[in-house]
């Protein structure tokens, strides 16, 4: 496919073309020229938008889709569609399908599904078996097939010695192992965040604490074991302040946080809307905005959807039952432009890759073009119509938004949003 795209400027601090705007001229897959005012070709589709940005392709460090057992919440195929129209050249797929993908013939079968698509696939195949929690799943055979790290997806590893021998094991082929921070036994029948408006409103409380116990356990392993180890989804001001203090040290752990806990806080509750059912929960503006301190110190390394499709049946009931989580990918850009800087959120939305240890496309002349388009004009409101999930569960209906993704490049293939 052939392309030019007119007047677009590059956020990219390791391009020699950042803050410039230029045209791009992309041949079949590869950035054939960049500069001002490049000659008119018939043969090229010319993309053109006021305000127009480009970017390295972003990547999701955290979707579930559903698929292979769960088809009704959502398919890799739509789930793909949904994430090139969101902005998004890459995702990391959770294991929580069913069966879980635990073994190398899972990760064979969803990269498979996975073929043609404009946004990559790359699989996160589960640390135990069946996301158990017993004992540890087919590492090595899975990281031989394509899976780029290994977790339980929103489950905590009770069993600190499986942790400690999954660190030590994966050092042997540089693996990476994921593992969500709540001890259980604290949360107990917790269903939100802990404080003021959980008391207000008469649901049960989970205390920070139970994630900042684990998130200083797991760091406490690391640093006995050595290796890699990435903490998704962190929420409390706490757990941050641990982290900062972990990489000041050297260990080699990285972080992420949910764009429901950089803009949304517990105060949402109050309709006990389940949609804000989430894991881990909406905290306090305190701890929100020392999220966002974390992010713009690069204590966070990046920023997730942490998008999970959950079927009505499951989340439109009473607040004790619903299953937690929130799509995400449709509403990232536009809730995180209200709350950080465009130069930020390009960077934390594209070092997933380098986390993941995944070759990076570079903005320059005769590389891949592996791109995000996106203005940062114009505010709207998000509502059903801009879900293209096929799961509605989304906390942010409603929600006022800034900019808005324009389309993608990537796989030689050119999808507008």
């Amino acid at each position: 496919m052939k392309i030019i795209i007119r007047e677009a400027k590059i956020i990219d601090s390791k391009s020699p073309f950042h803050q410039q705007i230029v045209d791009v001229k992309i041949n079949d897959g590869i950035i054939e020229k960049i500069g001002k005012n490049l000659a008119q070709d018939s043969l090229y589709k010319e993309i053109s938008h006021a305000n127009l940005h480009l970017s390295q392709g972003w990547m999701d460090s955290s979707v579930s889709l559903g698929e292979p057992g769960y088809e009704d919440r959502e398919t890799i195929a739509n789930g793909l569609h949904v994430a090139s129209k969101s902005g998004f050249t890459a995702i990391a797929l959770q294991p929580n399908s069913f069966p879980v993908i635990d073994n190398q013939s899972q990760i064979h079968f969803v990269k498979q599904k996975a073929k043609h698509s404009a946004t990559d696939l790359f699989p996160i195949g589960a640390l135990t078996k069946n996301c158990e929690g017993t004992d540890l799943a087919e590492l090595f055979d899975m990281k031989n097939a394509g899976a780029v790290a290994f977790g339980d997806y929103g489950q905590s590893l009770a069993n600190a010695n499986l942790l400690k021998i999954g660190l030590q094991y994966v050092q042997d082929f540089d693996g990476l192992v994921i593992t969500f921070c709540q001890d259980d036994k604290i949360k107990g029948s917790g269903v939100v965040n802990e404080g003021v408006v959980s008391t207000r409103l008469g649901l049960k409380g989970i205390p920070n604490l139970a994630e900042e116990l684990i998130v200083a356990r797991n760091l406490f392993l690391l640093e006995y074991t050595g290796g890699k180890l990435h903490l998704p989804t962190i929420s409390t001001a706490k757990s941050v302040d641990l982290i900062r203090e972990a990489k000041a040290k050297g260990l080699q752990v990285t972080c992420s946080v949910a764009v429901s806990n950089l803009v949304l806080t517990d105060e949402k509750l109050d309709g006990f809307d389940t949609r804000y059912k989430l894991s881990p929960p909406l905290r306090t503006n305190e701890d929100r905005l020392a999220l966002l301190a974390g992010v713009a110190d690069n204590t966070i390394d990046i920023i997730t959807s942490d998008h999970n499709p959950i079927d009505i049946e499951h989340k439109k009931m009473e607040f004790d039952g619903a299953k937690n989580g929130s799509i995400g990918l449709e509403s990232a850009f536009g809730a995180l432009l209200t709350v950080l800087p465009v130069e930020t959120i390009v960077a934390k939305l594209t070092h997933a890759k380098s986390i993941f240890s995944i070759e990076i496309s570079e903005i320059a002349e005769g590389k891949p073009a592996n791109i995000t388009l996106f203005t940062t004009d114009g505010e709207w409101v998000f509502t059903k119509e801009n879900i293209l999930s096929k799961s509605k569960n989304s906390a942010f209906l409603g929600t006022k938004m800034k900019g808005k993704v324009i389309g993608i490049y990537n796989n030689n293939t050119f999808i507008e949003s």
